[in-house]
């Protein structure tokens, strides 16, 4: 069953005053290639989403259409309209963006001209100027779309994506994370997927239909959410799920970690038998490197855990401190779990000395095999090799 677009896709919002946005943000006169528009008080869901498609690999931008009142996420814009007519047949053809539409801004000076054509052309919508208002006034001419693809009706978790939206409550910014997928009746994890990404939920194949999400973003405190798999449409009652066209979007508004809350390094991972790193743990120690300087302030405990308790060779960098490679230079030797454990964290904090972090907002500990978190024969055992990151001041 087909559905008009924007009857599925706006959420009336608060009356207010828009005219400051207008003045400030509102899209310069062209054609764009809309993804998703939203209400005047949600310009936080145009960046947000915006942002996360970007991570995706797209290129889009959002601004305020001052006529409709509506801020709009957009893949192109362009003087050309036929150019986007075009785009959008492509981009409808991807099943994220089949509800895609070509919207037109105008100039004031263009008016009597599309006036004369909408006679001819009944879906163009023209604001005529009011008589106080000065020529640089913005009009609008909605251009007619191909046929979207079916949008079915209820929209459940079983035929429609969820975009996990995971970002900064502070600052709005994009974060990578995983998120878990919860059976909430019984409490068991179904699976792990990646924020920031459309995605179909699984089927909890339970009589609620009810998912628990749990965020999982090195740096931030763990965000739980739930959803219905069965009355999804129900759920965008609650802030933090919006129907955006053929796709929910979930909001998890994450708040970094504090003084005494635990963030561990489940992505930087060491060489067998060594205090040094594989180049691959770049990436998370660049997050661990910026929530230090997120506060002057912060200072830290780095905890260092091996998987299980047996002593053996234990690899120490050399003088030349390759952080992630085996050097010529590198120093053999023996010792405990728990001095491995020790030298590991140490490394992390010498890497961050490096990087401009004072040596007295670092301290280290090894504990070896002391605090695993699954049995070291286990399928997880891995992940028991680890270095936690606690926070003792902020």
């Amino acid at each position: 069953m087909k559905a008009n677009f924007f009857s599925l896709l706006m959420v009336v919002g608060l009356v207010y005053s828009t005219s400051a946005i207008a003045q400030t943000n509102a899209l310069p006169k062209g054609s764009y290639v809309v993804v998703a528009a939203f209400s005047p008080h949600h310009e936080d869901y145009a960046i947000r989403l915006s942002k996360g498609l970007n991570k995706d690999g797209l290129h889009t931008s959002y601004g305020f259409e001052p006529t409709r009142k509506y801020w709009y996420v957009y893949l192109n814009h362009s003087a050309d309209r036929d150019e986007c007519i075009n785009e959008v047949k492509k981009t409808r053809s991807e099943s994220r963006f089949a509800d895609a539409w070509v919207h037109t801004i105008k100039d004031s000076d263009e008016v009597e001209t599309a006036n004369t054509e909408s006679e001819k052309t009944p879906d163009t919508i023209i604001e005529e100027p009011k008589k106080e208002e000065p020529k640089t006034e913005v009009v609008t001419e909605v251009v007619p779309n191909p046929p979207a693809a079916p949008v079915y009706v209820p929209q459940t978790l079983k035929n429609t994506q969820v975009f996990l939206s995971l970002f900064n409550s502070t600052n709005n910014e994009v974060v990578d994370g995983d998120v878990e997928v919860i059976n909430t009746e019984t409490s068991k994890l179904i699976t792990r997927v990646k924020g920031n990404t459309y995605l179909t939920l699984p089927n909890p194949k339970s009589p609620s239909g009810q998912l628990t999400l749990i965020s999982n973003t090195f740096g931030f405190r763990k965000e739980q959410l739930e959803i219905s798999y069965l009355n999804t449409e129900g759920d965008t009652l609650k802030p933090y799920v919006s129907l955006v066209g053929n796709f929910y979007m979930i909001n998890f508004s994450l708040n970094r970690i504090r003084k005494g809350d635990i963030s561990t390094l489940y992505n930087v991972y060491f060489f067998n038998d060594a205090a040094i790193m594989l180049p691959e743990s770049k990436y998370q120690l660049n997050s661990l490197l910026e929530l230090m300087k997120g506060s002057d302030k912060m200072k830290i405990t780095l905890h260092g855990h091996t998987n299980g308790g047996g002593g053996g060779k234990i690899i120490y960098m050399g003088p030349s401190k390759s952080f992630f490679a085996i050097a010529k230079d590198v120093k053999n030797g023996s010792g405990s779990a728990k001095e491995l454990s020790q030298a590991r964290a140490q490394t992390i904090k010498e890497w961050l000395i490096s990087q401009g972090i004072t040596e007295d907002r670092i301290d280290v500990k090894g504990w070896g095999g002391g605090r695993m978190i699954y049995d070291k024969n286990s399928a997880y055992a891995r992940k028991n090799i680890r270095v936690d990151v606690e926070v003792n001041e902020d």
